[in-house]
Formats: C-alpha cells, sequence, structure tokens
C-alpha cells in the first residue's frame, strides 16, 4: 500500500486550456489519479462537461489572458495542457507557459493537420490527435499480424510486434526486413528475449520487435504478404 508520503510525492499541479470533450476527460483524468487540477475555459456552460464529481478548480476567461493565467496556478504549474480547438490559442499558450513561466512538462494538441508546421516551428511538444487516430485505423485495417506495441511522438517510429510464420523459418532477419526505416530491437524465442545479431536464422514462433518508420513498416507487410501469395 503505498505511504501518504509517496502519494504526495507524486501528486502535480496541472492546468488544462480547453474544456470541450477532450480537455474535460483529459482534466478528470488526472483530477482521479490525484493531481491538483485547474481548468480555464472561456465559455461558461463547457464546464458542464466535466463530471459531477470533479473538484478540481474552474476559471472562466480567456487563456490568453495573463491574469487568468496566474489564478489558475501558472507560476506553480508543474505541467500544462493546451487541448482547445484552436491551433493559434494551443501554440501560444504553450509558447508563453515554457518561454514565459517556466513550466517543465507542456504539451499542445494539434487540431488541425495542416497547422501542424507551426507547432513544430514553435518546437513545442505536440499531439495531432487526427494525424495519429487516421494512422491507427489505417494500420488495423491492414491483415498482417503486425501490430504496434509503442508509438513514439505522433506516430512518426513506433515499435511493431509479429510472429515469424513457418515459412521464414531457416532464413535471417536481413532477408525479412527492409533496408530502410526498419531495425530489429529483440527477438524472443521459447519465452526467452535476445538482442538480434547479424546473420541470426530465424525460427517459425520467434516474436520480433522492431522499430520502423511507418514507410517501413509498411514495407515489412508488403513482404510478409508478398510469401503468402
Amino acid at each position: 500500500m503505498k505511504t501518504e508520503i509517496e502519494q504526495k510525492q507524486k501528486r502535480m499541479q496541472i492546468i488544462v486550456i480547453g474544456c470541450g470533450r477532450l480537455g474535460s476527460a483529459l482534466a478528470y483524468r488526472l483530477f482521479r489519479a490525484g493531481h491538483l487540477v485547474a481548468v480555464i475555459d472561456s465559455s461558461p456552460t463547457s464546464f458542464n462537461n466535466l463530471p459531477p464529481d470533479f473538484t478540481g478548480r474552474i476559471h472562466e476567461g480567456d487563456a490568453l489572458s495573463q491574469d487568468v493565467l496566474v489564478r489558475a496556478g501558472i507560476e506553480q504549474a508543474d505541467a500544462l495542457a493546451a487541448v482547445t480547438s484552436s491551433d493559434a490559442i494551443n501554440a501560444v499558450v504553450a509558447r508563453v507557459a515554457r518561454e514565459v513561466y517556466h513550466v517543465p512538462n507542456v504539451v499542445a494538441r494539434n487540431y488541425d493537420p495542416r497547422c501542424r508546421v507551426l507547432f513544430e516551428e514553435l518546437d513545442l511538444q505536440v499531439i495531432s490527435s487526427t494525424s495519429w487516430g487516421a494512422q491507427r485505423i489505417e494500420e488495423m485495417l491492414y491483415d498482417s499480424g503486425i501490430h504496434t506495441v509503442f508509438s513514439a511522438g505522433n506516430g512518426e517510429v513506433e515499435v511493431y510486434e509479429f510472429v515469424i510464420p513457418e515459412r521464414w523459418e531457416g532464413k535471417t532477419l536481413e532477408e525479412l526486413l527492409p533496408d530502410e526505416e526498419c531495425l530489429p530491437i529483440s527477438v524472443t524465442r521459447a519465452g526467452r528475449a535476445m538482442l538480434p545479431q547479424s546473420g541470426l536464422t530465424i525460427k517459425g514462433g520467434d516474436i520480433i520487435h522492431v522499430s520502423a518508420t511507418f514507410n517501413g513498416s509498411n514495407c515489412l507487410r508488403q513482404k510478409l504478404l508478398e510469401q503468402k501469395e
């Protein structure tokens, strides 16, 4: 059982900018995890999205206002998430939080994928739910037996897991994996994991983990599909 000291050490002061469907869900998850949460939104009715048992602080006002940010506790905040439906507001608030108030952990939502470059130019930690969701759905539509187990950034590089089919037994990883954008991480055989060595002969049933870009994973899928034909 966690001690009271351990629980206090992990409690953070977090500000959520925007109380729409995403912001309210995020704020409630953080609140349920025991953090001190403050939510900012310019529309008073948006706070109706929060569940009745949410007892964090709510602040009606313009997130671009210094007074509103200070009232929400930005000077003591450990983290801030800017998740409104306005890319401009998210980018500006995230930049101010990081550069002016030196908030240690700042994440911004990218609502319109066409505005992604704005966040990249400002060097912000960004989550693009539209682009990420579209990529996840596309991957799930492929029937190739390759599954995503970890996603970095917005899916530019991911870790994939797949099982070596019997028809590939006796070949090497180098023969299976694409030359570019796909790197082996581990091979698990009979429940024991090992680092893949150059020239390693693979066996049917081996579980392979690879790090790859989306293009690299597509090339791997194509190789596996070609072997079925």
